[in-house]
């Protein structure tokens, strides 16, 4: 006579596969809350696109943020190839002209967005506005790119830099008082400079603005200047730690958020890099030094 029976086992195995299951999963939800992606800046590339693409991937980044070359058809042909060619990613760089007429600003700013959608970029960082126009002109601003965001489903983040409408803290705690949806691209270092201050003791001015940041702009800035000339120095090293605290604020509240962070490493060439009287020579290298922040970031944040 035969009869079902059941293995004794199978309730004690049970609780051992799901235990499994979850520990080989938690890797895959650590993986995508406590990730950065870094962009390299191609301001003051001296190369094609290609090589400059070629750089970036071998240098660990997930992508680069650029201007368009927005009548150059053959550079814009160039820099689609480049990109798929080394399977980086894009943030674009769009700007308000602020040399012209409101309406035409306006047209022109809408027009940089279609092209940079056109390039089926991550995101577009916008240099926005004027430290000279209207709130209510800065604002027309804010509500075309939420606009042309909602329409092409891109995101659209807008700058902290001088003589833009985020030019100072309060100025831009105002303006983000009036639009629950703006979002900021964080460069510090232009506040650093405004300020004159490493915005010590100013951290409930930031709340808010640090909440709404959705890319950083990692570069040092200190009293004098938008730009020390060399991170790596020791003479740096409250600046850089002033940086990096505001940084790893903004990090932690993104990946609580369950986002991957997007930080570009922005130093600049030289002229904005500091160079030496009479040569003009830069007094330290623009490539190396963003490097360097991002390995810093990466130490910090202990990232691989």
């Amino acid at each position: 006579m035969s009869r079902l029976i059941k293995s004794p086992s199978t309730k004690r195995e049970l609780p051992i596969m799901l235990l499994i299951a979850l520990f080989l999963l938690i890797p895959l939800f650590a993986t995508s809350q406590n990730n950065i992606e870094f962009y390299q800046t191609s301001w003051g590339k001296d190369t094609n696109f290609s090589e400059f693409c070629k750089q970036a991937k071998k240098d660990g980044y997930a992508g680069i943020e650029t201007r368009l070359p927005e009548s150059n058809k053959v550079e814009q042909e160039e820099l689609k190839k480049a990109l798929k060619d080394t399977n980086l990613k894009l943030i674009v760089q769009a700007y308000v002209n602020t040399n012209v007429p409101i309406d035409e600003a306006l047209l022109l700013y809408e027009e940089l967005i279609e092209l940079a959608v056109s390039f089926n970029a991550e995101m577009i960082n916008s240099h926005t506005g004027h430290d000279f126009f209207s709130v209510e002109d800065n604002m027309k601003f804010i509500n075309l790119a939420k606009q042309l965001s909602e329409k092409h489903h891109i995101p659209i983040y807008h700058e902290t830099h001088r003589s833009r409408m985020n030019y100072s803290v309060p100025v831009t705690n105002h303006y983000l008082s009036l639009d629950d949806q703006f979002m900021l691209t964080l460069d510090i270092s232009h506040w650093m400079v405004v300020h004159e201050s490493l915005l010590e003791g100013k951290d409930d001015f930031l709340t808010e603005i640090l909440d709404r940041t959705r890319l950083i702009h990692a570069r040092v800035g200190h009293y004098e200047g938008p730009q020390v000339n060399d991170p790596r120095a020791p003479e740096w090293k409250k600046a850089v730690d002033r940086h990096m605290d505001i940084w790893e604020e903004i990090i932690r509240k993104t990946w609580s958020r369950g986002e991957t962070m997007k930080i570009t490493t922005e130093f600049g060439p030289a002229g904005y890099l500091p160079t030496l009287p009479y040569t003009q020579q830069p007094v330290s290298d623009q490539w190396e030094a963003n490097l360097f922040i991002m390995k810093a970031i990466k130490e910090r944040m202990k990232i691989d």
